[in-house]
């Protein structure tokens, strides 16, 4: 499970004291808003980062199809990667009566204005994958990010004799997911005396600009002998830069356990992907809706396992 800090706790303790009361308003805005053929009024919005990314797609498909189970309708909104686009997308799902919001965030603070909207108009809100600054939360779904990024960095540690320089590509500044990757990592790889972060540099999660990164740090650091990035995406653009020496002279370690990256881990280019489980955090969240909107008392966090994917056991998630 993922740890919960103090203020974490603080808000979503306010929200757990009054679940059923909040639900039960959330459950009669929906009807307001409804139809006989919105799953009995229960119309929840599911606001996504972006579905460019693989990761998400799952993560939608893993919602869409547990949605159906739950006689749910779901309206999926795609923000591609703008807080301003998803913060009209939020401000929408008020006026059009939702009963509630999944919110997969571009970013936990620009997020956390909208959260606090939708709490004043009663509507209960879960975040999946990234956690919102502030607000309250009916609860949080996600992988244990903090977890998975101490992985990666023995992953690659392990790879690299415990020696040598490395460098981290990032993901979108101000996400919850970049920041506990990397706090993760670092802390991870802290304990590796003979291993040197040469350099770290956001290349937003995005494998077109992990490869122009990569390029450029490469460059900057002939040295280099691991690469570390926070998503697959940008992973697989790491090994397009490095070209025949990822694998060999230069070992990449990604994050989310794509159907490409773990291809990339079984062919020998990438050395690990942490493996979390996007359909099963869509899955889970919708699950936990359905509990919300039905004024059942929900978990204030529901972690979802990450695995360390190598070439041992990379046959197992293809």
């Amino acid at each position: 499970m993922i740890a919960i800090t103090k203020s974490m706790t603080s808000r979503r303790g306010l929200f757990a004291l009054g679940a059923a009361a909040v639900a039960g308003t959330g459950l009669a805005a929906c009807n307001r808003g409804g139809s006989e053929d919105d799953g009995g009024g229960q119309r929840v919005m599911l606001a996504v980062s972006t579905q460019t990314n693989p990761f998400f797609v799952e993560l939608v498909d893993g919602a869409q199809a547990e949605a159906e189970a739950q006689g749910m309708s779901l309206d999926v909104q795609d923000a591609s990667d703008d807080s301003a686009t998803q913060a009209n997308q939020l401000a929408d799902a008020i006026t059009q009566g939702a009963g509630l919001d999944i919110v997969n965030h571009t970013d936990s603070d620009a997020v956390s204005t909208s959260v606090e909207s939708l709490n004043g108009a009663d509507i209960p809100v879960i975040a999946v994958d990234r956690d919102a600054t502030s607000g309250e939360l009916a609860s949080f779904i996600a992988s244990d990010n903090v977890a998975g990024g101490t992985q990666a960095a023995e992953a690659l540690a392990a790879a690299i004799g415990e020696e040598g320089e490395v460098i981290v590509l990032q993901g979108v500044p101000g996400s919850s997911a970049s920041r506990d990757r990397g706090q993760g990592f670092t802390e991870g790889i802290e304990s590796f005396s003979g291993i040197t972060v040469a350099a770290q540099q956001t290349a937003n999660f995005d494998r077109a600009e992990g490869l122009n990164v990569a390029t450029n740090l490469l460059q900057a650091n002939p040295d280099v002998v691991g690469i570390f990035c926070e998503n697959d995406e940008m992973a697989l653009g790491a090994i397009e830069a490095l070209g025949d020496r990822a694998g060999t002279e230069v070992k990449v370690v990604g994050f989310d356990g794509t159907e490409e990256g773990i291809t990339a881990v079984a062919d020998g280019t990438m050395e690990a992907t942490i493996a979390q489980q996007p359909a099963e955090l869509g899955k889970q969240a919708v699950a936990v809706a359905a509990e919300v909107l039905a004024g059942e008392d929900v978990e204030e966090e529901v972690g979802v396992d990450v695995v360390t994917v190598d070439e041992q056991n990379a046959g197992e998630f293809e």
